[in-house]
């Protein structure tokens, strides 16, 4: 556990957000019963639900800029090691998190069908990778270093026709050659064909870590502007605008796609994200709006913790029923497959929002 640290409000509240938005849209009552913008994209394009995860990256890239400045950016054995201990401790709980999903289906050994990947193991290499780059340019050059990352992966995915969904996919082949069919998810093309695909696979790591340095690059405009928290916006506002059209105009031949994590997807999801933490700004560091915030600040400042939480909370009543019981018997006669399916994922967010409080009132913060 550590002190909180003086940061501006927002950022724990926008990564708050995303937490419980993550929450949210994992557990419907009934995954075919759900309102389309809590749906993820099936393949090309964009719904409110696919930001998500990129907000969260984005915002970690800020929290990881400000974060190395305290030492400065210097990449020494210790440095290197803190940030490798907490890489190896955030993947290590990804994995626990998918053993325990298999273990909770009487699979407690079977450790060659366990997923290796997954959206904290994702977090984890983003991370490492990005606070190594960053350390080792001394915190500069993050704009140039993921502009040139997210074109090498454009290019790679358009010169092997890997924006297409097929077997043949170099994301999918790599993964597969690497993880084996069995630790991986699966996909549908449009043929009716299935295949291994993770939509955290290894080769598409690349535009999370690029978004990462994004995160980075904007954290660094933050420290510039000397907490003025007006120019803070300024910039915000035109990184962000810059960031979203070069994404939507390069989307006309990079489509923008989650499951690949294009790099147009990087791009304009960062833009949203820029130009939505300029907006709590003005809200809340500026106009002292906070009130309506302290729900999402209460997830904000404990987000992989209380990630964590709902995860094998989630496990725990899929094995025991509780979720079926609750929506089929409780609520789909009064209001229906999809109010139903809706009304039990608002209510598990409130459920670990409960436990968050209580850490958040008593200013205990739980760090990985």
């Amino acid at each position: 556990m550590a002190a909180k640290t003086n940061r501006l409000s927002s950022l724990d509240v926008l990564r708050g957000i995303t937490i419980s938005g993550m929450i949210l849209v994992n557990n419907p009552g009934d995954y075919g019963s759900v309102f389309k913008p809590l749906k993820h994209a099936s393949w090309d394009g964009l719904t409110p639900t696919d930001l998500i995860f990129p907000f969260f990256m984005f915002i970690m890239g800020i929290s990881t800029f400000l974060s190395l400045r305290k030492f400065n950016f210097e990449l020494t054995k210790q440095t290197f090691f803190k940030v490798v201990k907490r890489t190896l401790l955030i993947f290590l709980v990804g994995y626990a998190l998918n053993w325990f999903d298999h273990a909770c289906s009487g699979n407690f050994f079977n450790f060659e069908n366990i997923r290796v990947l997954g959206v904290m193991q994702r977090l984890a290499i983003a991370y490492g990778v990005a606070s190594i780059v960053a350390m080792a340019l001394k915190g500069r050059y993050l704009l140039w270093v993921s502009g040139v990352t997210l074109l090498f992966y454009a290019l790679l995915i358009k010169f092997t026709g890997s924006e297409v969904l097929n077997p043949e996919n170099i994301v999918s082949v790599i993964d597969t050659s690497i993880l084996g069919t069995a630790r991986m998810c699966y996909q549908t093309a449009v043929d009716g064909v299935t295949f291994s695909f993770d939509p955290e696979g290894i080769l598409s790591t690349l535009g999370s870590i690029a978004q990462v340095l994004l995160g980075c690059y904007c954290g660094k405009m933050i420290v510039e502007s000397k907490k003025d928290n007006h120019k803070v916006i300024e910039k915000l506002a035109v990184f962000g605008t810059i960031l979203l059209f070069t994404g939507l105009l390069l989307s006309y031949g990079f489509p923008i796609n989650k499951s690949l994590w294009s790099s147009s997807f990087v791009l304009t999801t960062s833009g949203f994200a820029s130009l939505f933490l300029g907006l709590l700004i003005w809200i809340i560091d500026i106009n002292n709006y906070k009130k309506w915030s302290t729900p999402f600040e209460s997830f904000g400042v404990n987000p992989l913790y209380l990630y964590v939480q709902a995860s094998v909370l989630a496990t725990i009543f899929s094995i025991l029923g509780v979720r079926v019981v609750v929506c089929e018997t409780w609520l789909l006669p009064y209001i229906g497959s999809y109010g139903a399916s809706l009304v039990w994922a608002i209510s598990f967010v409130i459920l670990n929002w409960i436990p968050g409080y209580f850490l958040y009132r008593n200013k205990i913060y739980i760090k990985l």
